[in-house]
């Protein structure tokens, strides 16, 4: 996986040539992913979908983090990004269903590498059960679902703790029902003004179609 070829930008978004992303994480090279964020619509109230993100992940192992999301490889464009919903979700997506947000720059630096994102971010208003989806055990373990005005309140220091539902498959095969409360500490540190942003863009949409 690390051998794969994406393409890499400059500063001003323009195209540069091709790395490994090895290589763009090593250097910190701008290079585009795949975001998209399922948000269910039930009794009035709007639920985000979170993956838990599998125990055998090099980063971030065992977290909530964006309902999908992946590399877009050299050979790629935006579209064929939902690739990553069926792979990693087991939910079938066509393009014209999801929302555009924009291209994100998404910037974090680890101990060992510096990602530097080009984030084509997507909104998908969808009313799922969580039977429909089939999880890529090698990269998700969950599914939870929050209330979008408790994940709000949570990154606006609002609320410490919100309740979160769900399940989550064990290493036995075993599915495990979720719900309790849960801090900032179980979802991944992606920064405060990455989830202002997405937040303040699904806000947006969302009330566009209210």
């Amino acid at each position: 996986m690390e051998d794969e070829l994406v393409r890499v930008f400059d500063t001003n978004r323009n195209p540069i040539g091709v790395a490994t992303r090895e290589e763009v994480h090593r250097q910190g090279l701008w290079h585009e992913s795949f975001h998209c964020w399922i948000v269910s619509r039930e009794e009035e109230m709007d639920y985000l979908y979170l993956q838990l993100r599998c125990n055998l992940k090099k980063d971030h192992p065992n977290l909530f983090d964006i309902t999908s999301a992946g590399h877009l490889l050299a050979h790629e464009t935006q579209a064929d990004g939902i690739r990553e919903i069926k792979e990693e979700l087991g939910i079938d997506v066509a393009l014209t269903e999801l929302i555009p947000l924009g291209i994100i720059n998404y910037c974090v630096n680890h101990e060992d590498l510096i990602d530097n994102e080009l984030a084509h971010t997507f909104l998908y208003k969808k009313k799922l059960t969580f039977d429909e989806f089939s999880l890529q055990k090698e990269e998700v373990s969950g599914i939870i679902k929050v209330k979008f005005s408790d994940f709000i309140d949570l990154w606006t220091g609002v609320k410490q703790e919100i309740n979160i539902k769900g399940f989550e498959i064990n290493n036995n095969g075993e599915k495990l029902l979720i719900d309790r409360l849960a801090d900032k500490n179980e979802f991944v540190p992606h920064g405060l003004s990455f989830y202002e942003t997405i937040i303040q863009l699904i806000k947006e949409k969302l009330n566009e179609c209210s």
